[in-house]
């Protein structure tokens, strides 16, 4: 009889648990391509998927007007969709493991009012808080906003004594401060702007172009590689501050140049498709309990998971009400808001114990 040392029989686990994880990833990515065949497919008229494919594949080979309709006006927002809810996930989980509190997400800290806010002064008033730029004002202005409300964070995170509590708090009076001025905007608006507004604040995928994917998709692109390079650190910051900073890791460091990431990545989303709520906080959750805290696979998986919702919540709008789109932050909403709530009543399971 032959017996498994102790060290085998862990690395035996270690990589059945990895082959776990990776499986769980590929499934994750072939449930997204599946989402967003079906999105391109799902709309005022709908195609069946294997022919929404075949014109994908062979589009010399397809019918003019579904070529025209698939690829100028669906393709767009169901790579938005997909681009959005992977920019929005990652950065609500890398909120979440630099700030170690399980609501932090660019909707919860301010940044998502702060655009909105932005936005509502380009549609009530015409500001332009970038000049000579008129062309893309209400996006400038609504990056320019998240990016200050960021700043803001990040000014107050540099004071000393300030805990990770302070700035979720901190937070949580930005949405506050913001949301009362954009509901002041909305107050002094004629008719025409404030419907401008309330549908901006909504979120909408329907205006997503070729230039705006583009940009998203490069922000995360340029983003996700520098946090791959610091997985090890963030994984080690789960396990707190004193543990990690006897791993060796620049605690202060590392939080300073996540939240800077996190900021531009959630920024430019928002700016682009109005304020989508809950994906930052339920795509994160999603993916630490399907592969745990480790980033190797935590980060995929927030990616994955974030893209998928956002493009199963896009068909969802169109099926919802025969012949309308309904607004893609309402429809987040409808999602996450159940969620939350499971989260709660499990983490009050979890410390009855």
């Amino acid at each position: 009889m032959n017996d498994v040392s102790p060290i085998a029989s862990a690395s035996q686990d270690y990589r059945a648990s990895v082959g776990r994880r990776v499986l769980i990833l590929v499934g994750l990515a072939v449930a997204v391509l599946i989402s967003f065949a079906v999105d391109l497919a799902t709309g005022p008229y709908n195609y069946p998927v294997t022919d929404v494919i075949a014109t994908l594949f062979s589009p010399e080979n397809a019918d003019t007007k579904m070529r025209v309709i698939l690829w100028e006006i669906r393709m767009p927002v169901a790579l938005m969709a997909l681009t959005v809810g992977a920019s929005l996930s990652v950065a609500g989980a890398q909120m979440q493991t630099i700030l170690a509190n399980p609501l932090a997400s660019p909707f919860t800290l301010g940044i998502s009012a702060a655009a909105g806010f932005g936005a509502a002064l380009a549609l009530v008033f015409g500001v332009a808080l970038v000049p000579f730029v008129s062309a893309f004002v209400i996006p400038l202005n609504a990056f320019v906003m998240a990016m200050l409300a960021a700043g803001v964070i990040y000014f107050f995170s540099r004071m000393r004594g300030v805990t990770v509590e302070t700035i979720v708090l901190l937070g949580i009076a930005l949405v506050f401060t913001f949301n009362a001025l954009q509901a002041l905007l909305q107050y002094l608006a004629s008719e025409q702007a404030l419907s401008a507004v309330v549908f901006w604040t909504m979120g909408s995928l329907v205006k997503a172009t070729w230039t705006k994917v583009a940009v998203t998709a490069a922000v995360l692109a340029a983003t996700v590689p520098l946090f791959i390079r610091q997985a090890w650190s963030l994984t080690a910051l789960r396990l707190g501050d004193a543990k990690a900073e006897s791993l060796g890791v620049n605690v202060k460091r590392l939080r300073l140049t996540t939240l800077i990431l996190v900021s531009l990545l959630a920024a430019i989303p928002v700016s682009f498709v109005g304020s989508i709520g809950f994906i930052g906080l339920v795509g994160p959750h999603i993916a630490r309990m399907l592969v745990g805290e480790d980033q190797r696979f935590f980060m995929p998986a927030s990616i994955l998971c974030g893209a998928l919702l956002l493009s199963a919540t896009s068909v969802l709008s169109k099926l919802l009400i025969p012949g309308a789109i309904l607004p893609i932050g309402v429809a987040t909403a409808l999602v996450g808001v159940p969620f939350f709530f499971s989260l709660i009543f499990s983490s009050r399971r979890r410390n009855s114990w």
